[in-house]
């Protein structure tokens, strides 16, 4: 047999894998000796994801909810017929996804793409954030490099998640790689525990059964690593954590009843969580505003606010005015959702439950404190030099 190849630096991401899900309960106990929480950034994983990969916050590389108010950039002026769809027909997620599929490959899009619960009748007024793959050169908004950009330009050996694959043939494709014996750092996305905390929520025994799985799966996976690798970096982290829905809150209603023209007077998103406003005609926001004041499950974010969480971002882009929702409350029925989910995330970043997880088989010389120094710790790992150039043609 040949001579096992040196060392494979690898990164486990697991969605929504949070703090206070895992903190109590054992995980790969025996190879993760360290293990800490990893503070998130605010938004959802399209803001998440993004900061792991550029290590730079979410009004800099200018990622952050999928739909924003922006009509000379709307890409859906040629779904506008979708609105004549019977809504008892539309608002299946079946259909919906249908849908999505049919519109994202009549756009060429190769990000991840959902139309959600986005009424068709608004959509024309709406541009979409994640147009192009975030693992493939070129996908930030930004035009930030991602770890997997710098990787590419040093000629170096790696494999990256095929996240449209399901989940148990992304771990395969990995390990098929791992007899050839080149790569040097592997990047795995895993993804369904997500969904099963939005089905579910945080304390059902379908979770456990889910980290099982992981840990059974996971334990595999390490021991066909070490079968072509001398050492290996292991690194488990999460995006965000999750919350458990205590109530809903219907906020569209309250905002409705204002007598305002979607389109003329404001346009909004609904996400699960917040929502974001522009104003058309000065006097809708005094009105929204008073409205949203009656609203005591949730509050405004105040510019400094939405600074401080790396959040403010250039031109008021994804909103004038971010209305977020306490923690636990879900906004629903949004844009995102007509039917109560029993797990969210997406509120405060620093409310326990929004923490996110780092653990790993070793002790780092910079541990990362927030999402955003993952990338650091991917080059720590890979032992790069940041001051180095790249090579010729990069």
């Amino acid at each position: 047999m040949p001579a096992k190849a040196g060392k494979l630096s690898l990164f486990i991401f697991i969605d929504a894998l949070g703090w206070e899900i895992m903190r109590d309960r054992p995980f790969l106990n025996d190879v993760l000796t360290v293990k800490r929480p990893l503070d998130t950034v605010f938004g959802y994983s399209s803001s998440c994801d993004p900061t792991i990969l550029t290590g730079k916050m979410p009004q800099v590389h200018g990622h952050f909810s999928f739909f924003l108010y922006d009509p000379p950039r709307s890409p859906f002026g040629h779904v506008r017929w979708l609105r004549h769809l019977p809504k008892s027909v539309t608002s299946r997620g079946r259909v919906r996804g249908w849908i999505s599929r049919a519109v994202e490959k009549t756009l060429d899009y190769t990000g991840y793409f959902q139309l959600y619960n986005m009424p068709f009748e608004h959509l024309p007024l709406f541009d979409y954030s994640e147009k192009r793959d975030l693992y493939k050169p070129g996908g930030i908004n930004g035009g930030q490099e991602t770890v997997f950009d710098e990787l590419i330009a040093r000629n170096i050996p790696f494999h990256a998640t095929n996240w449209r694959l399901p989940e148990p043939m992304r771990l395969e494709a990995f390990e098929a790689e791992l007899p050839k014996r080149e790569m040097r750092m592997a990047y795995l996305f895993l993804s369904d525990i997500d969904g099963v905390l939005h089905r579910v929520g945080t304390q059902h025994a379908e979770v456990d059964e889910k980290l099982a799985w992981y840990e059974r799966r996971l334990t595999e996976t390490l021991n066909h690593a070490y079968d072509h690798y001398d050492e290996i970096d292991l690194c488990v982290f999460s995006d965000h954590g999750m919350t458990d829905t205590v109530e809903d809150c219907d906020l569209m209603s309250r905002i409705d009843a204002l007598g305002l023209t979607f389109g003329e007077d404001y346009a909004a998103v609904y996400d699960s969580t917040m929502a974001r406003f522009w104003f058309l005609r000065d006097s809708a926001r005094d009105k929204i505003e008073r409205a949203l004041a009656q609203e005591t499950r949730g509050r405004i974010l105040t510019p400094d606010q939405l600074e401080a969480y790396g959040c403010n971002f250039p031109g008021q882009r994804y909103g004038e005015l971010y209305f977020l929702l306490d923690p636990g409350v879900l906004l629903c029925p949004s844009f995102m959702s007509s039917r109560t989910l029993a797990g969210m995330h997406g509120f405060d970043p620093h409310h326990k439950d929004s923490i996110a997880t780092f653990m790993s088989n070793r002790s780092f010389e910079a541990m990362p404190a927030r999402l955003d120094d993952l990338r650091g710790l991917m080059e720590e790992s890979l032992a790069l030099n940041p001051s180095e150039p790249v090579s010729a043609g990069a």
